[in-house]
């Protein structure tokens, strides 16, 4: 892969870290990152293992994690403060990558983690596909 694609791949992934909670697509990151929606979303992949849209959707459902941590928005409100404008394509993916409802992780007791230091509690709740996990294999960050 050419230096200056990975370049502009990667100020792609971080402006999806930053405005996760933004409407972001493929089209307008591939027109930032000077290349077609397809080149894009394959050159994506190649080099961060994962699609522009699986990659925005695990920061969304990681963010949604530390809000629903703290108790305080209902499920739905988290589902709009992370950007989705889904509920039920929220709660499926949510479930696909955490492995319980965001009901079920919201009511759960998460007593444990204010005693871990920030980058270990973020490696700790890092959002992984169920079925990566089945498969021996953890997700590509």
């Amino acid at each position: 892969m050419d230096r200056t694609d990975l370049v502009r791949l990667r100020r792609a992934r971080d402006r999806m870290d930053r405005a996760y909670a933004q409407p972001l697509d493929v089209p307008a990151l591939a027109r930032e990152a000077l290349m077609s929606p397809g080149h894009f979303s394959r050159s994506f992949r190649a080099a961060f293992g994962e699609t522009p849209y699986a990659y925005l959707m695990t920061r969304r459902i990681e963010r949604a994690k530390a809000l629903l941590r703290r108790g305080d928005m209902s499920v739905t409100d988290v589902c709009m403060a992370v950007g989705c404008s889904s509920l039920g394509s929220f709660s499926t993916r949510f479930t696909e990558l955490v492995g319980e409802t965001p009901s079920a992780y919201r009511a759960r007791s998460h007593a444990e983690l204010p005693g871990l230091p920030s980058c270990v509690a973020r490696m700790v709740t890092r959002p992984v596909r169920i079925k990566e996990v089945r498969a021996g294999g953890p997700a590509v960050a």
